[in-house]
């Protein structure tokens, strides 16, 4: 059995709010931070994550970012990189000082877009000793060409991102698309995807499907791949071949210059976020790597 507590914390000036999973047991555990694909809010995957790996022995976890969910900030529901880098940070400083964690055994799990975000933290904070990444969604330009529309495309987003970002400023008006959408072209992920259309699954009031326009330019050229050379982190990654971008995850683990594991599996993207056996798969592949990687000093 776990227990489930509320949290807050402070990131740059504002509260944010996370949900903190323990495992039964007096001595302090292993600390994880755990977080979920680009727009999302804690409910959607984050939160499965944590209770799933504190059912395992650790104590994880999972929030919402400056702007989303329970968290303050504005503007909302705008995806920033570096912004979510940063309350990463913050939040392993949360963990860290929780009595419950064992401040030098604190690791990082990030789920698809969080897989970049993460690692982002990870090679300037050396608090975080062991990555786990799964269905990491991980680019760079040239990934970013491929999937969205080539130079045209992305030139497009980019111009469409630098029109809504002078109107925010001019007027603090942010201009929304859908996240997901299968009747709007200017959707960030223009399908119908069950996952996050179904009430069932990730289709949750928590999580409004809006996308901030301006949101595009950091998203874009944000390169993650750049990063792998950097982190001396052991580092796991759980994939398939149906899953996003398998190309980009290849990639990054061939740059890891630190210990590294690759576990390749089978099912879509969205059946990492809530589906089995990809959950159990992926969280006992996590739970296992930190066992090995966060051992007491």
């Amino acid at each position: 059995m776990t227990s489930k507590q509320k949290v807050e914390f402070p990131s740059g000036g504002v509260t944010l709010t996370g949900n903190l999973f323990l495992p039964d047991g007096a001595d302090p555990a292993p600390g994880i931070v755990v977080a979920g694909t680009w727009t999302s809010v804690k409910e959607l995957m984050a939160d499965r994550y944590a209770e799933r790996l504190a059912d395992r022995g650790f104590a994880a976890l999972s929030f919402d970012f400056t702007g989303y969910g329970e968290s303050q900030g504005e503007p909302r529901d705008y995806e920033a990189p570096e912004l979510k880098i940063s309350d990463i940070e913050h939040a392993v400083t949360f963990l860290a000082g929780h009595p419950a964690v064992d401040a030098a055994r604190l690791g990082a799990l990030g789920v698809c877009a969080a897989a970049m975000y993460m690692s982002g933290n990870a090679v300037r904070d050396p608090r975080i000793r062991s990555l786990a990444l799964v269905a990491p969604w991980l680019h760079d330009p040239a990934i970013c060409r491929d999937v969205y529309g080539g130079d045209e495309g992305v030139a497009t987003k980019l111009a469409d991102a630098a029109r809504a970002r002078e109107q925010y400023e001019k007027t603090g008006e942010v201009e929304y698309v859908p996240v997901v959408s299968g009747s709007d072209p200017r959707a960030a992920m223009p399908f119908d995807i069950d996952f996050y259309l179904n009430p069932e699954r990730g289709g949750l009031p928590q999580w409004p499907n809006r996308f901030a326009v301006m949101a595009w330019d950091g998203w874009l050229q944000y390169d993650s791949i750049s990063l792998a050379p950097q982190l001396t982190q052991p580092v796991l990654l759980v994939h398939s071949e149906d899953a996003a971008i398998p190309d980009g995850a290849r990639r990054f683990h061939a740059a890891l210059p630190g210990p590294k594991e690759f576990v390749w599996t089978e099912g879509d993207q969205f059946a990492f976020y809530d589906q089995e056996p990809q959950v159990t798969t992926a969280t006992d592949a996590a739970a296992a790597h930190f066992t090995r990687t966060l051992l007491p000093e």
